[in-house]
């Protein structure tokens, strides 16, 4: 029998991502506002792992079932860490991805090439239906680029740069297996089996 998980986002392009990695666990994979209506939460975190918690346990405060969330942003040197959790307004409350990329692109200028290090960062977290929660971080270190390149992938894929491709220039299987969001994925399935386990064995 397949068990329900409550996504805290409307993103359809995470509903898949978690599908991909939990459908064969035995879990089916649900929006929040199909489960308890429409809810904006306001990210009021210092960290990825705060926001992520914050999403999750106003999800969970509604249903009871278990939730997952996640929080990701880029992080670059010369920017003291910015935008970090500030990656998906970084030009402002309504800006688009174009807009953030442009302010980023901005903002480096000029800073040459060997200076221009930064990861992505991915936290999920899970609030399981007793209440207690984890978290399965994961980053991937880069660089950003001078320009965008490449048709692939979303948000700022265009100008983060692994290697000698960025990371919208890379199939989805090449991305799978360097990213921050896979790498995040992977910890979590683990993280995720040991509970379940653990639940099994008491």
């Amino acid at each position: 029998m397949s068990r329900e998980v409550v996504l805290a986002s409307g993103n359809a392009g995470k509903l898949r991502e978690f599908e991909e990695i939990l459908n064969p666990l035995g879990y089916t994979v649900v929006f929040q506002k199909d489960v308890v209506g429409p809810l904006e939460v306001e990210e009021t975190g210092d960290t990825f792992e705060e926001n992520a918690l914050l999403k999750a346990q106003a999800v969970f405060d509604r249903c009871g079932k278990m939730v997952i969330s996640d929080d990701s942003g880029v992080v670059v040197d010369a920017l003291g860490g910015a935008p970090g959790v500030h990656t998906a307004r970084y030009a402002g409350p309504e800006a688009d991805n174009e807009k953030n990329i442009d302010k980023l692109l901005y903002e480096l200028r000029d800073v040459p090439e060997d200076k221009r290090t930064a990861r992505f960062v991915s936290v999920v977290c899970c609030i399981l239906p007793d209440g207690s929660h984890f978290f399965a971080r994961g980053e991937c270190e880069g660089r950003i680029g001078f320009e965008r390149r490449g048709q692939g992938g979303f948000g700022y894929d265009p100008v983060f740069l692994v290697g000698d491709k960025s990371y919208a220039e890379m199939s989805d299987e090449e991305k799978n297996a360097i990213s921050h969001r896979g790498k995040a994925s992977r910890l979590f399935v683990k993280l995720l089996k040991e509970r379940e386990k653990q639940h099994a064995d008491q």
